[in-house]
């Protein structure tokens, strides 16, 4: 499988749109993928996963990392806005693809969540951001070193006694990333298991 979805697509380049609904934390999301990004036209299995085997975050500063076109955040987000009183929170997506940016700013502004949810590439991020929590479904085929080298750049922006949710797929090494993440200071529990993957909750501990 190529990697090139990753990295590659660029916003300026005509591309083609496909909108679809899926569901998140008993909500509808509708929403506008496009090729060159992760999952176009339909909700990953582990992404639905992370919604049936938890619940979203309680407020706060959340950081959807690798983001995509936005599923995780504006689920967190829209799931924030249905509670009575909304829940008070912000969300900030980050991937590297620029042509995923650009569609999740899109659908952020399609929702009328563009006031707390906006995405950016890792260089429109502030360097001494800290968030409360870290919700992913991170980009395991990119390979362990790549991987590796986004995880010990995100994690350490974690606020003291904040915590990172990830979902990853058991046969793409679930089980040695949650020993690798915990040796490198962050105690990671895994949560729930369903479908092949796992639900990984890393804690800030003794890594600074």
């Amino acid at each position: 499988m190529s990697n090139d979805h990753y990295f590659t697509a660029d916003p300026m380049v005509p591309f083609r749109r496909e909108s679809f609904s899926c569901e998140a934390w008993g909500q509808r999301l509708d929403l506008v993928s496009g090729s060159g990004v992760y999952s176009r036209g339909r909700l990953d299995i582990g992404t639905s996963v992370l919604f049936r085997e938890t619940t979203p975050p309680a407020g706060g500063r959340i950081l959807d990392l690798g983001c995509g076109y936005g599923v995780i955040g504006l689920a967190i987000v829209t799931a924030w806005s249905r509670e009575v009183p909304p829940v008070a929170g912000t969300v900030i997506g980050v991937d590297v693809n620029e042509r995923a940016v650009l569609l999740a700013n899109e659908n952020a502004t399609e929702l009328g969540l563009a006031d707390r949810f906006t995405a950016g590439t890792p260089e429109a991020l502030s360097d001494d951001a800290t968030y409360d929590e870290i919700w992913s479904n991170p980009p395991i085929r990119v390979g362990k070193a790549a991987l590796h080298r986004l995880l010990l750049t995100w994690l350490p922006r974690l606020a003291p006694e904040g915590r990172a949710v990830l979902v990853v797929g058991k046969n793409l090494g679930a089980d040695s990333l949650q020993r690798w993440v915990g040796d490198q200071g962050y105690p990671t529990t895994r949560v729930a298991s369903a479908k092949g993957f796992r639900v990984l909750e890393s804690r800030r501990g003794t890594a600074t």
